[in-house]
């Protein structure tokens, strides 16, 4: 008797669990897509701006690597066209010089009710800067603004590697190296 009791709270305990699993698994989840891709030399993100407080407006991020240009925009919702570009001199902005090696990396993030903002940082210089798109003076166009500027990290210059000894100058090619004894060059014992 008392292992037909033992059995029907297992019994009990595998209904509930299949119970909850079956309503945890249920829930329907809602569709997450990325807010930013890369392709070669650019990069575009996509993130809210605030132009009118009162209609959502989706802005979109560009950045080209070769112009050295971040570019953003807003789809203007009543007409469905693009308000314009707006851009910043990025090679000027970061200090950058001409044909330097960069990596930059943005995405997107939440400030406020219908406006998001763009982190850009350049991994090479260990620089990062936040920025916001909104209206023009006046109402018209759409500008790009720069809400702060630093450095992650400071720039290292090159360093020995560890655990290689530096290189020995070829016999009679000047001082060598304080305690080692210079060869004479083509003499065998």
């Amino acid at each position: 008797m008392r292992g037909m009791g033992s059995l029907g709270l297992v019994a009990v305990g595998l209904a509930v669990g299949m119970a909850a699993t079956m309503f945890y698994f249920g829930q329907p989840r809602p569709a997450v897509a990325a807010s930013n891709d890369r392709f070669q030399d650019y990069i575009m993100a996509t993130g809210a701006v605030s132009v009118n407080p009162r209609v959502q407006t989706d802005g979109v991020w560009l950045l080209d690597y070769k112009a050295g240009k971040l570019l953003g925009t807003v789809i203007d919702r009543t007409q469905g066209k693009i308000v314009g570009w707006a851009e910043v001199d990025l090679t000027a902005e970061f200090g950058l010089k001409a044909q330097q090696d960069v990596h930059f990396m943005m995405t997107t993030g939440y400030v406020t009710q219908g406006q998001s903002a763009l982190y850009l940082s350049e991994t090479s210089t260990g620089q990062f800067g936040v920025y916001t798109m909104g209206p023009g003076a006046n109402g018209n166009g759409i500008v790009i603004r720069r809400h702060d500027m630093t450095k992650f990290r400071q720039q290292v210059a090159a360093q020995p590697q560890i655990g290689v000894p530096p290189a020995i100058p070829a016999p009679g090619a000047g001082p060598g190296i304080p305690g080692i004894p210079e060869l004479a060059p083509n003499k065998m014992p």
